[in-house]
């Protein structure tokens, strides 16, 4: 839980998904940027989860990455197209809007493609055992 705030949190308030008086978005958010930041949020605090456990576990890397990337595609898909500078300095104002803007989109599915993956990948690979009893 406290893994799916923080990414709301770091995503949503950067973008202004989430309102705050610091961060302003030059052009309105469209109409999927809210249920992409729940569902990366969602499945990035689960992704988060499974990082959580006791003892020395040797993790596989790849889980990480695209985790990572997942959340860093969400990022660029909600965001606002001319308040990301990068973008601004590579295709310019006119170029944000006019190619940025429609690739967005893709970006999300990306994004939560990635971030599925990635859970899945963590998830294959936790083992179960049975709890024995304690003597009591």
């Amino acid at each position: 839980m406290a893994g799916t705030v923080a990414v709301a949190l770091l995503i949503g308030l950067p973008t202004e998904l989430i309102p705050n008086p610091i961060f302003t978005r030059m052009v309105a958010a469209e109409w999927w940027n809210t249920p992409v930041l729940v569902a990366s949020s969602v499945l990035s605090g689960l992704l988060l989860a499974t990082y959580v456990r006791e003892g020395d576990v040797p993790t596989d890397e790849r889980p990480t990455r695209r985790g990572g990337l997942g959340g860093l595609l969400t990022f660029f898909a909600v965001g606002c197209p001319v308040c990301n500078k990068l973008v601004v300095v590579a295709l310019g104002t006119s170029g944000a809007m006019s190619w940025f803007a429609p690739v967005q989109p893709l970006l999300a599915v990306l994004a939560l493609a990635f971030l599925a993956v990635a859970l899945r990948g963590r998830l294959r690979g936790e083992r179960s055992c049975a709890v024995a009893p304690q003597p009591s």
